[in-house]
């Protein structure tokens, strides 16, 4: 790789946890920390010191962490007005704690100036100075961040621009453009960038950009284009509001569109292992729509896109998935050929082609049940079952015998007990088995479970981790036909399952029998590679 000519800067430690819904512990900080060093990128922005307990001991252990390249940056905003930088108070909590790098947010819109901070802008230009010099004197490497920096320049742009210079004589290394508000234009981004370039030179200038717009990205990328070497952006877009520029749609585009170069290029491949990294840990499920690292990023749905596809994979994806960490999924549906189902059959693992004679009649089996309401792109252990069963490779692990669910209320002021009865036969044997719970489908996924786990040990290991319904015709009212995706993990896997019928108790038993079937299945194949037999 050719030396690296921009500098990446991650703000979700502190931008990204002012978004709805985000948030992370201390122990989550400290991982995230870790994770993005080892991913390679430049900055790391931990927080407010002293804002709160948890960033008060994020940055006190921060600094026992062995990082291997990034620097972490301590954020607050200058002096107060009429207040000296060393005496001030916020400037104190920067210093003290401990790290490499301190951001400071500056006014550079007028507006603020005068009926937020309430002071002249004379100032407001001596509060950056005093304080970027400050900071600096301590032995700081100090990032100015103009906020509102594109609001600011649109008011008075010669104003904007002396905010640029005072940080610049405090010694700031990189005045950060803030679109702030979310608001600006490509084009307009990149003529306000390219004068700031052209008067500082765009080694000092980086862009911060919102999705308020739903341009965060491209405002981003126009900023680089302009001249700007350092973007801050957040992991998969987290931010108030709308969120923050994402980095996971940033980082691909400048690498892989633009040949543009970062520390962190050579792990690109790992982009969407870190997406999914952030998610799990701000308790979130992936976007399946985020654009390079997404589920649906690479999928095919239509019969000749498939094709296409299998033939030449450029012919329908704009990048290789794997310089991302992804891959090429075919999902198969009512809009399917044979192409797509034998490209389906091979991802999950069989060998077929288009001349095996079950090919056809799979497909219009899939076509038949996708006619009655199911539905399999998010059902793949479904869908394995069913090709498993119609190319005589798998033979179910249990017999159906019956269920039946009741649920009631034992007394005026006790709560409702769901209770299941399943019967099954398991290797030649019948099994009768109840359980209770607070819900019918809890009850029939522990009776289902308490009949299996004896002959088959390995269904312990399974957890239900979620659910969901959809009525397919609500013009029916009470009688619509129902849908139920069940989601269940292993620890190791996640995999989906789906059930369809005008009674919802027995959708969502045909989903929970398939995901425990999926799991069997899964068992035997592994006892096949190992040459061993599977945990009877």
């Amino acid at each position: 790789m050719k030396h690296p000519d921009l500098k990446i800067y991650d703000t979700t430690l502190r931008d990204g946890t002012q978004g709805e819904g985000i948030s992370f512990s201390v122990t989550d900080k400290l991982l995230i920390t870790e994770r993005l060093d080892q991913f390679g990128v430049d900055y790391i922005e931990g927080g407010f010191p002293g804002s709160n307990p948890r960033d008060i001991t994020f940055f006190n252990e921060v600094g026992k962490l062995k990082l291997r390249h990034a620097r972490v940056a301590a954020f607050g905003a200058t002096r107060r007005a009429g207040v000296a930088a060393a005496a001030d108070a916020q400037l104190k909590l920067l210093l003290g704690a401990g790290t490499p790098v301190v951001t400071i947010v500056g006014k550079t819109w007028l507006l603020h100036v005068r009926e937020i901070l309430r002071t002249t802008p004379e100032e407001n230009l001596a509060m950056i100075e005093d304080s970027v010099r400050h900071l600096v004197a301590q032995g700081r490497e100090v990032i100015y961040d103009a906020e509102h920096f594109f609001d600011g320049c649109k008011d008075d742009p010669d104003y904007a621009l002396r905010t640029l210079a005072a940080a610049q004589r405090g010694g700031a290394v990189n005045l950060t453009l803030c679109d702030t508000n979310g608001g600006t234009l490509v084009d307009d981004l990149k003529e306000i960038v390219g004068r700031v370039v052209r008067e500082f030179g765009g080694e000092n200038v980086g862009v911060h950009c919102h999705n308020d717009s739903g341009l965060g990205v491209a405002v981003s990328l126009a900023g680089i284009a302009a001249g700007a070497t350092l973007v801050q952006g957040t992991i998969n877009g987290y931010g108030e509001r709308t969120g923050n520029a994402s980095l996971t749609t940033i980082l691909p585009n400048l690498f892989l569109k633009m040949g543009r170069t970062a520390f962190c290029r050579p792990n690109l491949t790992q982009l969407r292992e870190l997406s999914h990294y952030l998610d799990e840990l701000a308790n979130l499920r992936p976007d399946p729509k985020a654009p390079f690292v997404g589920a649906s990023a690479f999928a095919h749905k239509g019969g000749l896109h498939a094709n296409a596809a299998q033939k030449v994979a450029r012919s329908y994806e704009h990048i290789d998935p794997a310089t991302v960490g992804n891959r090429t999924r075919v999902l198969v549906s009512d809009m399917a050929g044979r192409s797509s189902v034998v490209m389906k059959a091979r991802e999950l693992g069989f060998d077929v082609n288009e001349q095996t004679p079950a090919v056809k009649d799979v497909l219009d089996e899939l076509k038949r049940l996708e006619f009655e309401g199911y539905e399999f792109e998010a059902a793949d252990a479904s869908l394995k079952l069913l090709l498993a069963r119609w190319l005589k490779v798998h033979a179910p692990s249990f017999e159906f015998e019956g269920f039946r669910v009741i649920i009631e209320r034992r007394g005026p002021e006790s709560s409702l007990v769901a209770e299941a009865t399943v019967k099954l036969k398991v290797n030649g044997k019948s099994m009768h088995t109840v359980a209770e719970c607070v819900g019918p489908v809890s009850a029939l996924d522990k009776a289902l479970r308490l009949a299996l786990e004896k002959a088959y040990p390995a269904i312990k290991d399974t957890a239900l981790s979620d659910y969901k319904v959809r009525i397919l015709d609500s013009r029916r009212g009470s009688n619509s036909r129902t849908r139920v995706l069940i989601e269940t993990s292993d620890g190791e896997e996640i995999w989906g399952t789906v059930g369809v019928s005008d009674n919802i108790i027995e959708a969502s038993w045909e989903a929970l029998r398939d995901a425990v079937e999926y799991k069997l299945l899964r068992e035997e194949e592994k006892a096949k590679a190992g040459g061993g037999t599977a945990k009877h």
